[in-house]
């Protein structure tokens, strides 16, 4: 069998304890990215087993169809639309989910809503430069003494989506001194009231009333664009979004506009359009906007549970066992 590892950006994979597990198999690890059908096709062309860190490469028909050799598809975290899983089944390609902890990205979310709320990056930045106690936040589009910062107590920190990770940030919000509103489906808002938190009675209210707000959804085909430049336009002038879920959890382009404009704020992304996001990207040149480079998994116990729990998919399969299958008729047409 041979295995194919992708988009190991950092060269992480194999220095980790569970990449032992694989030792007994001929197993290729790319460091590098791709992103054209051509360029993967060659990549993969040998490939009986292919691995997948999140959603750095995305699986299509198109690609599929090129690589005939390919049996699985071994999935590190969470399964996510990046694989038509439909045409991997029709093609006889199992595709096996792996294992992550919501601590990894509720932590990143809570670090960014700090140094966001705190101006750290720019402080930090300017700091570097010979500037003293100077975030240089004081555009005419800006609050008085926008760039001083401020504190989370006693702030609405508003959470859509009330799963795993939001059930985390809530807790976190409240650690702070913080008042937490829920918006989301209403198994979300079910849940929060039966927690004891408020639940904003419209979309409209819980965008105008938060001053801090963090989106926690799942894409789908319901929530794609869920957010528009029309709540956005409700947020205060000193609010902050925060968006380490989804980039097309957003309405494409409405978050620039609206950091242009003032409102909300500021905001803190970890997740782009396209990735690795290009040098010279519109919020990269914002200074009311804090990026980071999609690290809310980005961490070694999780980087264990990930790839470890992918690998065992990947042992189980060369053993005749398939495990966590999502979609098992690809099983019988391979038969």
């Amino acid at each position: 069998m041979n295995i194919v590892i992708l988009d190991d950006y950092q060269d992480a994979v194999r220095k980790l304890q569970c990449a032992d597990k694989l030792d007994p198999y001929a197993a290729k690890v790319y460091t590098n990215t791709v992103k054209g059908i051509g360029q993967l096709s060659i990549r993969l062309r040998d490939a009986d087993v292919l691995v997948l860190i999140k959603d750095r490469t995305n699986i299509t028909r198109q690609l599929l169809e090129k690589l005939p050799k390919l049996k699985l598809i071994s999935q590190a975290g969470s399964l996510g639309s990046h694989i038509d899983v439909q045409a991997c089944t029709e093609r006889g390609i199992a595709v096996a989910q792996g294992a992550e902890n919501p601590v990894a990205a509720a932590e990143l979310t809570w670090a960014l809503v700090m140094a966001s709320m705190r101006r750290l990056p720019q402080y930090i930045g300017n700091l570097k430069h010979g500037a003293w106690q100077q975030s240089g936040l004081r555009t005419a589009a800006m609050p008085t003494n926008f760039g001083l910062g401020q504190t989370l107590h006693g702030k609405k920190l508003g959470i859509w989506g009330y799963g795993q990770i939001g059930k985390r940030i809530a807790t976190y919000g409240q650690a702070f001194g913080m008042q937490v509103m829920v918006w989301g489906s209403d198994a979300s808002r079910l849940a929060a009231s039966a927690s004891g938190l408020e639940v904003a009675e419209s979309k409209e209210q819980f965008f105008s009333h938060s001053d801090v707000l963090s989106l926690h959804l799942r894409l789908t085909d319901q929530t794609r664009g869920v957010v528009s430049s029309d709540d956005l336009a409700l947020m205060k002038n000193t609010a902050l979004l925060v968006n380490t879920s989804h980039p097309d959890l957003v309405e494409k382009d409405a978050l620039i506009a609206a950091l242009n404009r003032g409102h909300p704020g500021c905001a803190a992304v970890d997740v782009f359009e396209s990735e690795p996001i290009l040098q010279g990207h519109a919020l990269l040149r914002l200074e009311n906007c804090i990026c980071t480079p999609h690290i809310g998994y980005v961490e070694v116990d999780n980087y264990e549970l990930m790839m470890g729990s992918a690998f065992d998919n990947v042992v189980n399969f060369i053993k005749g066992l398939p495990s966590n299958i999502v979609n098992p008729g690809a099983l019988q047409v391979r038969r």
